[in-house]
């Protein structure tokens, strides 16, 4: 008896052939393949093997069935050759067997700058056998279809994965030869055009980025508002400001280095030389709350607590945002011993270990809320634009002197004294309410290209599913059996072409086993 996922399998498979292109037959991914494998690697790990044979891991296969080899890992040498399986070839297709990327597949192409290359254990290479056009392998399992029933066989939790049953679980379509082909070459052209569109999308986002770095950097050196100083003769200088903010400090008994380390020098080397002569320069101690400096915050927040107090993460403001669904609580005793670090509506967060140089402003929600240590929190003095002091921590310039300071090896940061030792160029107070309407207005234009980007992008992604969703139903080019037609010839539908393969494949075996017993 067979079971019921295998009686299952065939009735969907008998199903779907009723709806396939004449010639062609629904299978199983087993039936085509003459290899299913994996590697490994040796004991101990890759990490440190600075040469040798590279390594492909589920994290060098990327969205779009290609390749990423920025961060490229070794096997050694003479491990390579106890190596039985896991070798690449040409006409390979690579699958990712585990974790959150489960079922990405990359196919081995010509220009594949690796020879000889193996996978890891987290990686199948499907090979498919004789008679079989690989891209049109590759491309199916590639679609959103493909990945759908590869996908039918995860097992495990969210680190769960595939293992080699996927394959006779796996049901694909088949063509006659001549016609995968054929449909590949129409795919090859079509997606030609697509993925030049993808590129030229990219490019936009490429300059958006240069964009916005090239407005900050212009407004924190006052080349932003310079029209506007030559405009106004009665611009007053930021001396009158610095001294009145530094004056709250002394006022309230100066400033209190506490534990902190000496700052590094590295954030501690712009010149006043190079800014207007109506700007100022200070450190970001001087620009904070006397009664509030900057500090870091909870060390150990223990268990997410359903009505403890909110405490926010670097990881919940990436790329600048702050994403309040990811935000987790402490108890209330805990954050009661990092009360020094409570956070009021528009403070500004820094993040200084880990990914370093991350900005948010803290908004209405989190009032009283806190952070971990990993954050810094600076409330700016009334008498200055927070907002303002927000844009130049984001500054190319700012962020370069933070990540030149940047200590440590498994853990990377930078430590409270460094921001606290930043220093920061001063405009007018009215200078800098000019600088910051003229920034979000600039920047709220690239938003609202960068959504526009986006929105394209996913119309490319959708046309690239609606190409190949159309070649698996053999409508992009005539069917084998049309033109047979047409042109009064025979051909080889799927069917035969699948029993030549079982042929052979049991030709070769019985050959093996002869070998086998004659040695």
């Amino acid at each position: 008896m067979i079971s019921d996922r295998a009686q299952n399998l065939h009735e969907s498979c008998t199903l779907i052939e009723d709806n396939l292109p004449e010639g062609w037959i629904e299978i199983t991914l087993d039936q085509i393949l003459q290899a299913l494998e994996s590697g490994s690697r040796p004991k101990g790990g890759v990490r440190g093997i600075a040469e040798g044979i590279p390594s492909i891991g589920g994290e060098h296969i990327d969205e779009n069935g290609g390749f990423r080899f920025e961060t490229i890992k070794f096997v050694p040498h003479n491990f390579f050759k106890q190596m039985n399986h896991g070798h690449i070839q040409t006409g390979d297709i690579l699958i990712v067997k585990d974790g959150a990327t489960t079922g990405k597949v990359a196919l081995v192409r010509d220009d594949f700058p690796y020879n000889p290359a193996v996978v890891n254990e987290h990686v199948f290479i499907c090979r498919p056998a004789e008679g079989i056009h690989p891209p049109f392998v590759f491309h199916f399992l590639f679609s959103k279809e493909g990945q759908d029933r590869i996908l039918e066989n995860f097992r495990g939790s969210a680190q769960g994965g595939i293992n080699q049953s996927f394959a006779p679980g796996t049901s694909v379509p088949l063509a006659p030869l001549a016609e995968q082909k054929r449909i590949m070459a129409k795919v090859g052209e079509l997606l030609e055009r697509v993925n030049a569109i993808k590129e030229r999308l990219a490019k936009v986002l490429t300059i958006l980025k240069r964009f916005r770095q090239s407005v900050l950097t212009a407004a924190c050196s006052g080349r932003f508002t310079a029209d506007w100083r030559d405009q106004d003769t009665h611009i007053k200088s930021a001396a009158e400001l610095l001294y009145n903010i530094v004056e709250a400090h002394e006022k309230a008994g100066g400033h209190k280095r506490g534990n902190a380390a000496p700052p590094s020098e590295d954030v501690h080397d712009l010149s006043k030389e190079d800014l207007p002569i109506s700007w100022e320069l200070t450190e970001m101690r001087n620009l904070v709350e006397p009664d509030r400096p900057i500090t870091y915050g909870i060390l150990k927040p223990g268990p997410d607590i359903d009505d403890g107090v909110p405490y926010v993460r670097v990881v919940d403001f990436p790329s600048d945002n702050l994403n309040l669904s990811t935000i987790r609580r402490t108890s209330k005793k805990i954050e009661a011993t990092y009360s020094r670090a409570r956070l009021r509506e528009g403070d500004i967060l820094l993040s200084i270990r880990g990914t370093v140089g991350r900005v948010c402003i803290v908004p209405r929600e989190l009032h009283n809320a806190n952070i971990t240590q990993d954050s810094a929190r600076l409330t700016i003095q009334r008498l200055m634009n927070a907002h303002f002091i927000a844009w130049i921590l984001r500054a190319p310039s700012t962020q370069n002197r933070m990540q030149r300071a940047i200590k440590g090896a498994a853990i990377r940061g930078i430590n409270i004294g460094d921001v606290r030792a930043l220093q920061v160029p001063i405009p007018p107070l009215e200078e800098q309410d000019k600088i910051v309407r003229r920034v979000e207005a600039l920047f709220g234009l690239a938003d609202v290209i960068e959504k526009r980007v986006a929105v394209a992008t996913a119309r490319a992604d959708k046309l690239t599913q609606a190409i190949l969703t159309k070649a698996f139903r053999g409508e992009l080019v005539p069917t084998e059996a049309e033109l047979a037609r047409r042109e009064r010839r025979s051909y080889e539908p799927a069917s035969d072409l699948l029993a030549r393969i079982k042929s052979e494949r049991e030709s070769k075996q019985a050959s093996q086993k002869v070998r086998r017993n004659r040695n």
